[in-house]
């Protein structure tokens, strides 16, 4: 398959997977891509040459700037020397460690490829570790530290990696080589990010300076920015280029959105570019992952001397060894903190460190790029020529415990969780701060309403406002946009009924439904007879109607008995061609006709309804206010509809239209602040609102900009 074709099935597979994931959100959607990636490469017999040193420029660097640009700044300041720790410390015993039982459980694999397997296991998904952390209730320390941690052990764990790959290829390793070697790319990869990063940032000041402010090219220059940090310091100073993205994206967190260089629409833009750039190479890496695993796994399935559920059972252990591993070390940690703690401040009570919150957060270290980036880029041969040891055992080993890890922090989470939210991991996360927020969960805000509720509030606010503003001259587009707002109250208010509420909702609707179009029948019949419509608008005007009949009663769920026989159909077939020759040939001649149609069906719609309400045996109150409300205004917009406009007055229109549309966002903002003055939400959901607000705003100015 071509590059280019391969990257647009790609695409398109990452927006069917979270389309699939909406439908089942209790499997995350990183498993979702997997299990299509491998289909994919099953059925379609899909490859794609995967090399390291690409994959990681495209995928991992850009991936690990966004990690460091979003990670809470206070925390990662606090924090740093815990987190440090975990992140080199962890990562080197896991490989050590877990290098020595890899050896022991699978005595055929070398110390080396032992050693090489369990480092590039070390590496976690941080927004994985963050969702699940939260949801375990971890102490706030703990919960930072961790998630810093799973931020940072990607550098550490590849830079291990790759010196465990090394003495395999060559058979030679020294101790003192390697410890130089790994202060220098270290040290070097953390200076030269800090030091290329600190470049564009005054480079983008001075060219702001200089008028050259256009958000796209800015836009453009800040993607580009983890891409050209990473290839400086792997080319030009042979470092590490992953610690230099990690690096370069913390210093652009802390001063990359100086109040004298930034604008409100350059961040904006640019953090929706990264969430699109984010979203996209999310889910191609685990696409690819699917598409690899044949690749990882048909050597040792074809094997005759390796049994395929031994090799699974293996990678089963090696996962259990890498989940003792992190267990113990973060209980260990909560110990030593709480110890160190009642020394310090002996009157502070803190909480016992607990081994569930260490499971939880154990089972967060779910793999992901990184893992898969590093076990495919293990060569075929060493330098002798000789093929690598046990490279197949060990691509299986890993590809096992990535979806293993997946698959039982899925299962497992909800068993032993307070929290059934689904798994997040980088693959849906958009970059919201919905994680952030979870840190006020403990507090009481049982007395704040839903979101739903808020929205509703404000939307009615809305309409209210719209109605006080409308005039005999901008009725059109008062009941133009009552009707939009009309559509997101109701379908608010469904989400919010329960299906009992529902069902008796829907079925007054769909009676008023029934008398309105008995109404516009009547109007039409009688328009017919006074002989004011032709007998060609008469049959086109039935038959729209009859389609919206159809339509309305499909649309509760019950089927359309008719035409089921060939005559029947037939029949049906003939009068649709005969209407359309109707209005092929007289168009011209029976448009005004319609237009008198459609503001006398409307008009007979209302009437009915009126004379409906009016009867002694109907009980008003039963029906739904904002059903009655969205009726009349659907037929008061037709009304305004047929009328006839002008070249200049449909600008005007459009003008007034936009005037109504200001007023009605300016009162949405202030049924936002009741709201929270009122303390029926918080801040945050304030922000929210605030920021929907803010969209629509800037949606309504390109929209007059672009009618100039």
């Amino acid at each position: 398959m071509h590059i280019l074709e391969a990257v647009i099935l790609l695409m398109v597979l990452v927006v069917v997977s979270n389309v699939i994931d909406h439908f089942i959100p209790a499997i995350p959607v990183s498993l979702i891509q997997v299990g299509l990636g491998l289909g994919l490469a099953l059925v379609l017999k899909v490859s794609i040459p995967l090399e390291t040193d690409w994959f990681l420029l495209l995928f991992v660097a850009p991936l690990l700037f966004n990690d460091g640009r979003r990670f809470p700044k206070r925390e990662l300041w606090q924090l740093r020397g815990p987190i440090l720790a975990n992140a080199i410390v962890l990562v080197f015993l896991t490989t050590l460690l877990g290098g020595l039982l890899f050896h022991v459980l699978i005595p055929t694999m070398p110390f080396s490829v032992s050693f090489a397997l369990a480092a590039i296991l070390s590496p976690t998904d941080p927004v994985a570790v963050q969702s699940i952390s939260q949801r375990a209730n971890l102490p706030e320390s703990v919960l930072h530290i961790v998630s810093g941690e799973s931020l940072i052990n990607d550098a550490s764990g590849l830079i291990a990696f790759k010196y465990a790959i090394a003495a395999t290829v060559t058979g030679i390793f020294s101790i003192k080589a390697a410890t130089i070697d790994f202060f220098y790319i270290s040290i070097m990869g953390f200076v030269s990010g800090i030091i290329v990063i600190a470049i564009i940032l005054i480079l983008e000041n001075w060219l702001y300076r200089q008028g050259i402010n256009d958000v796209i090219f800015s836009t453009v220059l800040r993607v580009t920015t983890p891409f050209v940090v990473y290839l400086i310091a792997e080319e030009l100073f042979h470092a590490s280029g992953v610690i230099a993205v990690v690096a370069a994206g913390i210093v652009f967190h802390f001063y990359g959105t100086a109040p004298d260089r930034s604008q409100p629409e350059l961040t904006l833009v640019s953090e929706k570019t990264w969430d699109i750039i984010i979203y996209t190479l999310n889910g191609i890496v685990f696409l690819i992952l699917g598409i690899e695993l044949p690749i990882a796994t048909t050597n040792v399935i074809e094997n005759d001397k390796i049994n395929t559920f031994s090799a699974f059972g293996l990678s089963f252990v090696a996962w259990l060894i890498l989940l003792a591993i992190r267990v113990i070390w973060i209980y260990g940690y909560q110990s030593v903190s709480r110890l160190r703690t009642k020394k310090t401040h002996p009157e502070v009570k803190k909480q016992m460190a607990s081994f569930k919150a260490a499971l939880l957060a154990g089972l967060s270290g779910v793999r992901g790029a990184v893992t898969m980036a590093g076990v495919l880029s293990i060569p075929a041969v060493v330098s002798n020529g000789q093929p690598f040891p046990s490279r197949s055992l060990a691509l299986f080993v890993a590809a096992s415990v990535i979806i293993i890890s997946l698959v039982v922090a899925t299962v497992m989470l909800p068993l032993i969780s307070e929290n059934k939210a689904p798994l997040l991991t980088r693959a849906n996360f958009s970059g919201d701060d919905d994680l952030d927020a979870g840190a006020d969960e403990n507090d009481d805000h049982t007395h704040y309403i839903s979101e739903d509720e808020a929205q509703l509030y404000i939307m009615k606010l809305a309409v209210q406002r719209i109605e006080e503003e409308r005039r005999p001259n901008n009725q059109k587009e008062a009941y133009d946009l009552i009707l939009d707002y009309q559509f997101l109250i109701r379908r608010l208010e469904l989400k919010l009924q329960n299906k009992k509420e529902m069902a008796s909702i829907i079925s007054d609707e769909l009676a008023l439904r029934r008398v309105a179009l008995r109404g516009e029948r009547s109007a039409i019949q009688k328009l017919f007879d006074e002989k004011q419509i032709s007998k060609e608008t008469y049959l086109v005007s039935n038959e729209r109607l009859q389609r919206l009949e159809r339509q309305m009663i499909h649309s509760i769920g019950r089927k359309v008995r008719m035409g089921r026989g060939s005559i029947q159909q037939m029949i049906r077939l003939k009068n649709k061609f005969s209407l359309w020759l109707i209005q092929r040939k007289s168009q011209t001649d029976i448009t005004d006709e319609l237009a008198l149609v459609q503001r006398e069906q409307a008009k007979g719609a209302i009437k009915a309804l009126s004379d409906y309400f009016a009867r002694d045996d109907i009980d008003n109150n039963r029906f739904d206010s904002q059903s009655v409300y969205h009726l009349i205004i659907h037929y008061r917009n037709q009304i305004e509809l047929a009328k006839e406009h002008s070249k200049r007055q449909i600008k005007d229109h459009t003008m007034q239209y936009q005037h109504l549309r200001i007023k009605a966002l300016a009162a949405e903002r202030e049924g936002v602040q009741v709201l929270l003055e009122q303390g029926h939400i918080d801040w945050s959901m304030a922000a929210h609102l605030r920021q929907y607000i803010n969209y629509s705003e800037t949606v309504l100015i390109m929209d007059y900009q672009n009618a100039d």
